[in-house]
């Protein structure tokens, strides 16, 4: 993992601050991304990330640094932090260092590859359009996504961001046959701990790897488990061209960690105090999930949204790298719609007509219109009442009702919570009950018989079992 040959360039620690450290090096100064080792048993990982002088060097301890003091030794290991990859990788857990962390053994059939890559040439990336079909109704007829593609699900606090991701890994891993990396950046160990044991129970543990730096973890591991998580990608893309799923939540907390180093490294804060580097730093992270013609990386990045305000930087600078927007509503939870997907505000780069079709293009198109007519609506509605709307809004109004309750749909992953069985719903499933709503046909149908189910047949089921009784 470290070379040995360059253990006789030992270093002394002149400051501590933080997770900020600096370093005299008499002999040879190391590069900027070399990882030093310090403490009483070389415990202390520390990168550099940049050069004082001739023989000073500042870095970033990706662990605690108790323990560590001024005059400790420091060895340079010769080379940056590496990442296990491999087949031994799959179906296992691993922290920033590339250490499992599942309780088993350190997985033997691996080989270790530096974290820091650049991005594919542009002339080995694929420009191929093709509709990735997640199984969710509401993404797949409104923001359907591409094969290879950069998704972002946005929202703030406690709307359904990582139920979500969770859901589509659910979908994707039973309905895919590439390989699937988890990437927890800054998120609650429960989480990690529940998806584990959810991934297990159903089976699709064999084909997926977790990579995580929790909330408890120093900025710098998390600031650098994202590249961890995409080497091991990249070695599936690349190596062994499969199509890779890369799932990363939450990549705010990536975009907030680079802003604790910055802010430890003394560099003066942009606007809303976040780091002047922030472009380059998400660059070089995004850029290299693509497309190329060994194989794909496909990824679903969970986005918190600070204070629900989208013109946040780290919002906008996110915004500019995916060719899917799926944004989560707080108002849709509220009123029970699940997923809360807004769909006004959701967008999709591959929604035209060459690429998904002129019938589905078409009928998402009078989705949306009809929806806002709603939305536009609702404030007559609350103050004036239904009944002053002349009759055509009315069935617009109508529609519209029935057609957000159709886009409900009761999830995998949250049976033992609703009691509703979970439902993958084909798209071409999907795209009939849309059109069968529009043009009226469930007009007598009840609101409620079209909640929380899977494809629109349910909805007549629901309807004569009740009339039954």
């Amino acid at each position: 993992m470290e070379s040995k040959d360059s253990t006789q360039n030992l270093g002394t620690v002149i400051s501590v601050r933080g997770s900020i450290v600096d370093v005299f090096f008499e002999r040879h100064l190391p590069s900027v991304y070399t990882l030093l080792r310090a403490g009483k048993e070389n415990q202390i990982a520390i990168e550099v990330l940049t050069q004082l002088d001739a023989h000073h060097l500042r870095g970033i301890a990706l662990n605690p640094t108790e323990g560590l003091a001024r005059g400790m030794e420091v060895r340079d290991t010769g080379g940056p932090l590496k990442a296990p990859v491999g087949r031994g990788i799959l179906s296992r857990m691993f922290d920033v260092f590339g250490n499992a962390i599942d309780g088993k053994e350190q997985p033997s059939d691996i080989r270790w590859r530096s974290i820091h890559q650049a991005p594919p040439p542009l002339l080995r990336r694929s420009t191929i359009s093709e509709v990735f079909e997640t199984g969710i109704k509401v993404i797949d007829v409104l923001v359907p996504l591409e094969r290879g593609s950069k998704t972002g699900l946005f929202g703030g606090a406690g709307v359904g961001k990582t139920v979500l991701l969770t859901e589509m890994i659910h979908n994707m891993v039973k309905h895919h046959q590439g390989v699937s990396i988890f990437c927890g950046i800054g998120e609650r160990s429960r989480e990690g701990e529940e998806l584990y044991r959810d991934m297990k129970a159903a089976g699709v543990l064999p084909n997926m790897v977790m990579v995580f730096g929790q909330m408890n973890e120093p900025p710098g591991a998390r600031f650098r488990v994202g590249h961890t998580a995409l080497t091991m990608a990249e070695y599936f893309r690349d190596d062994e061209h499969r199509d890779v799923l890369l799932l990363i939540d939450n990549i705010f907390r990536f975009i907030q960690a680079g802003s604790e180093v910055s802010g430890l490294m003394g560099q003066m804060p942009s606007r809303l105090g976040y780091q002047p580097t922030l472009g380059t730093e998400l660059s070089e992270l995004e850029e290299r999930i693509s497309n190329t013609d060994a194989g794909a990386i496909m990824s679903i990045q969970a986005v918190y949204v600070p204070a629900d305000d989208f013109t946040d930087p780290a919002a906008v600078h996110t915004f500019s790298h995916l060719s899917a927007s799926i944004v989560l509503s707080r108002k849709r939870a509220s009123e029970g719609l699940y997923p809360a997907i807004d769909p006004l505000q959701s967008n999709s780069k591959i929604s035209t007509p060459g690429v998904i079709g002129e019938r589905h293009y078409r009928l998402a198109q009078e989705i949306r219109q009809t929806l806002a007519q709603y939305a536009e609506l609702k404030d007559i509605i609350s103050m004036l009442g239904l009944e002053q709307l002349s009759q055509e809004d009315r069935n617009v109004v109508a529609r519209a009702r029935r057609l957000e309750r159709f886009l409900t749909q009761p999830f995998f992953t949250t049976e033992q919570f609703t009691g509703y069985k979970g439902k993958f719903v084909a798209l071409s499933d999907a795209l009939d009950g849309c059109e069968r709503i529009l043009r009226d046909e469930f007009k007598e149908y009840a609101e409620g018989d079209l909640y929380m189910i899977g494809t629109i047949d349910e909805a007549v089921a629901k309807k004569s079992s009740r009339e039954r009784s």
